[in-house]
This record gives structure tokens, C-alpha cells and sequence, in this order.
């Protein structure tokens, strides 16, 4: 199929995403674009974070590494179900009763405006770069794919996609989104399902045959138990993967914003607890499609890409019938735009509520803060566009991946700020909270980033370097941090805070 063709069924999938958009934001206001009236549909709801839970990345990469990792994924996918849990019985209650439109006024209640200021700093820091750089390595995989074919610049493509989702969300903001990620979510799955039945139809084989054959190759062991020092250790990832949904979900007001769009704190949790659900059978299904992937590619005796997150567009794009990079491309897309659209929305409402207090500001008219507001809007869309296009000139695939993890450091002082003001009864002393915080990152990026040997022989501290290096091997002793990291930065920032604080 030809790149003008499928570039025409995006052109008129993004036209049904702005009828959507035209549809929804009819009368909106500030409520509307910031917690959608509290009038979602739960079922909408919930059926929708599945798009935003799997990124574009996610999408690339849970199929992309089934080869070297198997299903061990499915450890981490126990410890997000566990995580929902304690997000729909511990903090989705308490946002409903505080009555939050950002999540993060709960740290101003309880702590003052200093850590309130803290925490929705973290959040903005941690979700600008990790939206930033999810976007564009989906990005990249369009335009080598799709749109270097057409002869569009990179630039050109970045500030177009931008600006199709800017206009989308312009408006209509939360209510918006609840109904696009449904048409995104759908789009997703039916790329997945229908990508499997491709692969077993050209393998001339059922489904129980590609099963059978993926468990022979050992493509479907889950759990790893020998080695508690080694990073996939079970507990490990099935305790990691529950402290990433407690902070990555429950308190993070991108996914939070949807929740508590719903009428009752009730339909929240049956959202949340069917969303948990369905997600286990989504990412189950990711990784029988990467095993569907590389058992077609060794049979047709293709070889592997050099980056394993290239696998699923290798094989669709090249040696499936051409259907198949149609439904590639638009399942890439709806994994794109759920990730876009719901950061761009999130980081605008708690810029707006969060550091300019909009929704205390009794002099401003309704008139200026929807002026405000979609100024921001616009600001963070610009944002984006201008780091992508940063990151497209500068970074390499281990620094990309370097970024990714700091974006996920800081979300630790947002674990431990909550998981302080739940547990204890304490109060710290507010003009320390920040460097609590601070120090925190910068401890578990000293821990767990080496140096590299470019660094290494360079001219600069070379002894105070390989001092460094040596004692971060003696600390660490063979173990290795996997995603266990983010109980460490928020057990820091907790130890941090009852430090420097004292009881009520």
C-alpha cells in the first residue's frame, strides 16, 4: 500500500478526532476543559485509559522485546494490577472527598503552599520530558517509515501532529479526551488483534499452534526466581511495577484527571477496577504478538532489526500484505495521540491551577482565564514542538533512554511527599521540601547512572571518575536496581522529610 494512501486514512482519521472534538466541546468552559463537569461515563472512561496507559512506545517496544526477555514482562503487569487497587481504595477516595480538581492541592491542605508548589513542579518537570521524548520516538518511526517517502521534512511533520492535537483539545479539554481515547483505544487493539491473525494466516497455523510453538523457543516463561540480585527478579518487578502505578497513575494528574471527571467516587473505582482488568489482557496480548512477530520472522528467515523496537514495523510494513501497514500506522497513531493529548491537557491544567492559583483568582473574569488558559495551552504545544525538534539535532539512543529514566526519577518525591502526608501526622519545614527532593533525584542518579568510558577519557577529573565508578560497584556489590529505583527515590524523600520535620 502506498505511503499517499495510508497518509490519507490518517488525514481522515484525524478529521473524525476533530468531529469528536466539535461535538464535545460545544458550550465547554474552564470546568469542562479541566475535569469535564464531572459528568464522564465511567465505562467511556475506563475503556479509554487503556490508549493512554499503552504508550506509542509500549507499543513498539512490549512486542520488540519479547526475543530477549520473553513474557517476563507480565511480572510488571501483576504489579500495575495491584497498583490500580491501592489507587482505587486509597487515593481515589481521598480526591473525592477533598474534592480536587488538581490532585496536588491535597499537598497544600496538608502540608502548605510550598510542597503544593513542590509537587506540581515535579509532575510538570517529570511529564514534559517523558511526553516530550515518547512523542518523538514515535515520531521517528513515522517519518522513516511513512513520511520520508512522501519527501516531509521532519520539522514540518513534528509542527503538523502538534498542531492536530492542539486543536483537538483546544477547547474541549478533558470531556474532549474521554471520547477521543475511545476512538484511540480502539484503534490500538484492533492493530493488535488484527496484526496476530495476519502473522497466523501467513503462517498457515492456528492460534494454539503459534502458542505452542512460542512456548517451545521459551518466549513464554514469565517469572524469574533464581537470582534476587538480578534486575528481573520477580518481586522485584511485580513490586516495581505496583509502585509505578501508585505514583505514575494515582498521582499523576494526567491519568487522575480523567478519574475524577467521573459523577461518583462508586463509578471511579468500577472504572478503575475494569480499566486494571482489561489492561492485564491488552499488555498479555502485546507480548503473544511479539512472539507471533519473531516466530513469522524466523520461519520466513528474515533477519532481526538492530533495534528491537523496529520489529513490529519491519515485519508490517515489509513482509505482510499491505493491509497490514495500513492498520500499522494507525494503531501507531492512536498510540501517539492518547499520549499527546492527554500530557498537553494535564500540563495545562496544573500549570493553570497549580502555579497561577487561577481557580483563587476571584478578580479574573471568566473570560480571562479561558484567555489564560488556552494561552498555556498553546505555550505547552510550542513547548513540545520546540523539544522535539531539540531532540531530533542532539541525542543518541543511550541518552534518549537516560532522559526517560530521569523523567521517571522525578516522579519519586511525588511518591514520597503523598506517602508522608498519608502516614504520618507530621509537618516539615516547608522551605526545605523542595531539597528534599532535589537530593533525592540526584542521589538515585548518582547510584545508578555510571559514567560512560567517553566520559571516562576525557580530560576532566578522570581520577575523580574512576574513584566514582569504583564505589558505586562497591555500594551497589553485584546487585542490580531495576524497578525497584522508585521506592528508593520516594523511601529518600520520605526518610528526607521526616528529617526536617517535627509532630503536629
Amino acid at each position: 500500500m502506498s505511503a499517499t494512501i495510508i497518509l490519507l486514512f490518517v488525514l481522515a482519521y484525524f478529521a473524525v478526532l476533530l468531529g469528536i472534538a466539535f461535538y464535545t466541546s460545544r458550550g465547554a468552559t474552564n470546568e469542562t476543559f479541566f475535569i469535564g463537569q464531572k459528568k464522564s461515563n465511567w465505562l467511556l472512561v475506563a475503556y479509554g485509559m487503556i490508549g493512554t496507559s499503552l504508550s506509542g512506545v509500549t507499543f513498539m517496544s512490549v512486542p520488540g522485546e519479547v526475543h530477549q526477555k520473553g513474557f517476563a514482562y507480565m511480572q510488571v503487569v501483576i504489579g500495575y494490577f495491584l497498583g490500580y487497587l491501592v489507587v482505587a481504595f486509597v487515593l481515589l477516595p481521598l480526591y473525592y472527598r477533598l474534592n480536587l480538581t488538581s490532585i496536588y492541592t491535597y499537598l497544600k491542605d496538608r502540608f502548605g503552599e510550598t510542597s503544593y508548589k513542590t509537587g506540581a513542579t515535579f509532575f510538570l518537570l517529570s511529564r514534559t520530558l517523558g511526553a516530550s521524548i515518547r512523542i518523538y520516538l514515535v515520531l521517528i518511526v513515522l517519518q522513516h517509515f511513512l513520511l520520508d517517502g512522501l519527501h516531509i521534512p521532519f520539522s514540518v511533520s513534528v509542527f503538523v501532529i502538534m498542531l492536530m492535537i492542539l486543536l483537538y483539545t483546544f477547547n474541549g479539554g478533558v470531556k474532549t479526551i474521554v471520547w477521543t481515547d475511545t476512538l484511540q483505544t480502539t484503534g490500538m487493539i484492533l492493530a493488535l488483534l488484527l496484526t496476530i491473525l495476519l502473522i497466523v494466516d501467513g503462517l498457515n497455523i492456528s492460534i494454539g499452534d503459534l502458542m505452542t510453538q512460542a512456548k517451545n523457543l521459551g518466549y513464554t516463561k514469565v517469572f524469574h526466581t533464581q537470582n534476587w540480585l538480578a534486575g528481573n527478579y520477580f518481586l522485584k518487578h511485580i513490586i516495581g511495577g505496583a509502585f509505578i502505578t501508585i505514583t505514575m497513575t494515582g498521582m499523576d494528574q494526567e491519568m487522575m484527571q480523567k478519574n475524577i471527571s467521573v459523577r461518583t467516587l462508586g463509578e471511579s473505582q468500577k472504572n478503575m477496577l475494569l480499566f486494571s482488568a482489561v489492561a492485564v489482557v491488552v499488555n498479555l496480548l502485546f507480548l503473544v504478538l511479539g512472539a507471533a512477530l519473531y516466530i513469522f520472522m524466523q520461519q520466513k528467515q528474515i533477519a532481526l532489526p538492530e533495534i528491537s523496537d523496529e520489529t513490529f514495523a519491519v515485519v508490517t510494513l515489509q513482509h505482510l500484505p499491505p493491509i497490514a501497514a495500513l492498520i500499522f500506522i494507525i494503531g501507531l497513531v492512536s498510540a501517539l495521540f492518547p499520549s499527546a493529548d492527554g500530557a498537553l491537557t494535564a500540563l495545562t491544567s496544573s500549570f493553570c491551577l497549580d502555579i497561577l492559583g487561577m481557580n483563587l483568582r476571584n478578580d479574573w473574569s471568566d473570560e480571562k482565564r479561558s484567555r489564560i488558559r488556552k494561552t498555556v495551552h498553546v505555550s505547552i504545544t510550542v513547548l513540545f514542538v520546540l523539544l522535539i525538534l531539540y531532540y531530533r539535532q542532539v541525542l543518541e539512543a543511550s541518552v534518549i533512554s537516560t532522559i526517560l529514566k530521569v523523567a521517571g526519577y522525578t516522579y519519586g518525591p511525588l511518591l514520597g511527599l503523598f506517602a508522608f502526608g498519608l502516614l504520618t501526622k507530621r509537618s516539615p519545614n516547608e522551605k526545605l521540601v523542595p531539597w528534599v527532593g532535589i537530593v533525592s533525584v540526584l542521589l538515585c542518579v548518582l547510584v545508578t547512572m555510571p559514567i560512560s568510558e567517553e566520559v571516562l577519557s576525557s580530560r576532566s577529573l578522570p581520577g575523580f571518575i574512576s574513584q566514582y565508578n569504583q564505589w558505586r560497584k562497591g555500594i551497589l556489590n553485584g546487585y542490580e536496581i531495576g524497578l525497584e529505583l522508585l521506592i528508593l527515590n520516594g523511601f529518600l524523600t520520605f526518610s528526607g522529610l521526616f528529617l526536617i520535620s517535627k509532630s503536629k
